[in-house]
């Protein structure tokens, strides 16, 4: 029988007398967890020197896989539990009646001044994405980056140089009551007054064996610019970051066989009036971790039904995503050279089409050889 051991026991046990395993990816490890927990994947726990002189607490999302590792332990005689309710039930207990407000917004104004302040009102600013009037729609999902954003349009507000409007939008397209919990503890502590509608997505996609994240993101933005338009507003504000364009370029050219970028904003094809802007798009996500981490912050990073029995967050059970493998990639290239992510970004800012052999636009597909014998 397994050995289970409940997060508010861990909460008041001395922390010299277990060990935190957490055996989802790393990516998932990285996005939250539980203080001084290490990361140890599912696939190398039982190779793994562990400890015989302590408790070791197994953790993974809702406490369903790390229970068979757990018993698995304890019949290689570790004295090893289970966490019940993983690191879900965890994150719900620790965000009980917290009120951070103050210290998240201070935060802002001093120590990510430079950082995150400064680059958000940048991107506003240079590719003007915000005029007087706009009424917005910040689009929560729950993570790390769109919380962020909420709290930088939260302080634009309060500078009052122009008038325009915010709707703090979530999105239930069938979050389980714990997950949804967890995102409604975070805009509670914050102070945001988050607007959260329903939709069955989750449903219309539950079935389809390809390509069903991709199938599930186009329709939840539609749903989206849908319920932003209802409210009366003209543009929905996204949560992607200087990271995430980088990493859309490379995975363009490497995957795609294409050059493109993640734009700074866009007019929507289906929604007439209404657009699509990014205002993180100048912002790192290595400060946008380092603010989450100041402030004791912590999300969870996918809510999404096919993961609920998965230490992963790819629904296909694979570890080790498309964009995972740029974003390493691009921390291996960093290494040799230190300006290789201003590279990426500014390779889509100083196209020379006197140097490309072919580019399309709306009106066709266009050669180099179409008007190089005019040139000679």
């Amino acid at each position: 029988m397994t050995k289970e051991i409940t997060a508010e026991i861990l909460k008041n046990m001395p922390e010299n007398e277990y060990m935190v395993i957490d055996i989802r990816d790393e990516s998932a490890f990285e996005y939250g967890h539980i203080k001084n927990s290490v990361n140890i994947p599912q696939k190398d726990i039982f190779s793994a020197e562990l400890p015989k002189d302590k408790k070791i607490i197994i953790c993974c999302k809702n406490g369903i896989i790390s229970r068979e590792v757990a018993e698995r332990l304890c019949e290689k005689e570790f004295d090893a539990y289970n966490l019940t309710g993983g690191y879900v039930e965890w994150l719900g207990i620790k965000m009980k009646d917290r009120n951070i407000t103050e210290d998240v917004e201070k935060s802002l104004r001093k120590k990510f001044k430079k950082s995150i302040w400064c680059r958000f009102t940048k991107a506003i600013n240079e590719y003007k994405l915000i005029n007087p009037d706009d009424k917005i729609a910040v689009c929560i999902s729950g993570g790390k980056d769109s919380m962020l954003m909420a709290k930088l349009f939260q302080e634009l507000k309060r500078h009052d140089k122009f008038p325009f409007e915010v709707k703090f939008l979530v999105m239930n397209p069938g979050y389980s009551p714990e997950n949804l919990d967890i995102i409604k503890k975070n805009a509670e502590s914050m102070s945001i007054p988050i607007n959260i509608f329903e939709s069955n997505i989750f449903e219309s996609v539950f079935n389809i064996e390809k390509n069903p994240c991709y199938i599930c993101a186009r329709m939840r933005r539609g749903y989206l610019y849908n319920k932003a338009k209802e409210l009366g507003c003209n543009k929905i504000a996204l949560g992607h970051h200087f990271d995430d364009v980088i990493e859309t370029i490379l995975m363009g050219m490497l995957y795609g066989g294409q050059v493109q970028t993640m734009m700074p904003k866009l007019h929507s094809t289906n929604f007439e009036g209404m657009e699509l802007i990014r205002p993180l798009y100048l912002i790192r996500e290595s400060d946008i971790k380092h603010w989450r981490d100041y402030n004791d912050l912590h999300f969870i990073q996918c809510a999404c039904r096919f993961t609920e029995n998965c230490t992963t967050c790819e629904p296909d059970g694979r570890s080790v995503s498309k964009r995972l493998e740029i974003k390493n990639l691009i921390a291996e290239l960093k290494k040799i050279n230190p300006q290789v992510e201003k590279n990426i970004f500014r390779s889509v800012e100083n196209v020379n089409l006197n140097t490309i052999i072919a580019y399309k636009d709306n009106n066709g597909i266009h050669n180099f050889l179409d008007k190089y014998d005019f040139e000679e």
